[in-house]
């Protein structure tokens, strides 16, 4: 058995290769997969996993790809990113329509985050230039986790492989199964997490082959802040390459291409350092920010609502 892991990189498969092995405390397993930088998101979700895995041996496999390299198709296409960026990741089999429409949805919620903008009065179209490279990099994000899939169950001994992904990439046997089944890989099962007050009525045929829900529990730990961006260091600032659709840093007026120079007047040059910051700020406090936009230096005030 193998466990892959959207949340990690390639260029980090030797990092999780010692966590296994037992050479690493946790804290430094974190630290060197860069998980505040590749993921941003709270570590004590997944932390159960990575200690399974490490109690039984278990070989960890990092299924993502940089997120440059994403960012890149998202811009420029497929066809114009060199072969040698592309990290051996081959072409996505073209998407299913259903899953075109799935995407399109998603393109709209976040037009803003990747860098395609909706002016008053215009909306998106399936037949925008900006969609259909969206399309491409989310195809090649699946593509890229399927291809190292594969490759595990080709291996000698023919493990079994898991793969922990986000639920939108094997939805309706679309994404990840799909590229699979184009390698030849037909023997696959997708397992969803549901709420645990959903109802099985509510659940669309075909959305898994099986679901599960966990008890609702009290969590007396609040859920650290989060602002909903994506990160990535520049030059001594860190740059938002993402503001998700809703989120606090929308509200506040934090946009795509801002980068941050300075948390609560202390200089900030790396991205770990400003999901640190966050993390810490306590509920109902507010967070001064320094920011470039361009040749302007704005000073931004994020306010963290009372309760997370």
């Amino acid at each position: 058995m193998v466990i892959g892991f959207e949340m990690f990189p390639r260029r980090v498969q030797p990092v999780l290769d010692r966590w296994v092995k037992g050479e690493l405390t946790l804290k430094q397993f974190l630290e060197q997969s860069e998980w505040d930088k590749v993921w941003n998101t709270p570590a004590d979700l997944y932390v159960p996993l990575f200690q399974f895995a490490r109690i039984n041996r278990i070989p960890m496999v990092a299924l993502n790809v940089d997120n440059a390299l994403n960012k890149a198709i998202r811009e420029k296409g497929w066809s114009q990113v060199p072969e040698a960026q592309r990290e051996g990741v081959g072409r996505a089999a073209a998407p299913v329509e259903a899953y075109r429409d799935y995407l399109f949805d998603v393109y709209r919620m976040h037009a803003s985050g990747h860098g395609a903008k909706e002016d008053k009065g215009t909306k998106a179209a399936k037949t925008d230039p900006a969609f259909g490279r969206f399309v491409e990099s989310q195809t090649t994000w699946d593509r890229a986790m399927a291809e190292a899939l594969a490759k595990q169950v080709k291996s000698a001994g023919k493990p079994l492989a898991v793969g922990i992904v986000g639920s939108g990439h094997l939805r309706f046997g679309h994404g990840i199964p799909h590229q699979l089944r184009d390698l030849g890989i037909t023997n696959v099962g997708a397992l969803v997490a549901m709420p645990a007050d959903a109802e099985c009525k509510d659940l669309p045929a075909g959305m898994a082959d099986a679901v599960f829900t966990l008890p609702l529990q009290e969590d007396d730990k609040p859920e650290p802040p989060r602002l909903g961006v994506r990160l990535e260091d520049a030059e001594g600032a860190v740059r938002l390459t993402e503001v998700t659709a809703g989120s606090l840093a929308e509200r506040t007026g934090l946009k795509v291409g801002d980068h941050l120079l300075e948390i609560a007047g202390t200089a900030v040059g790396k991205a770990p350092q400003v999901a640190a910051s966050v993390r810490r700020q306590p509920p109902g406090t507010w967070l001064p920010i320094r920011v470039k936009r361009g040749d302007e230096l704005l000073d931004i005030v994020v306010k963290f609502p009372a309760k997370q």
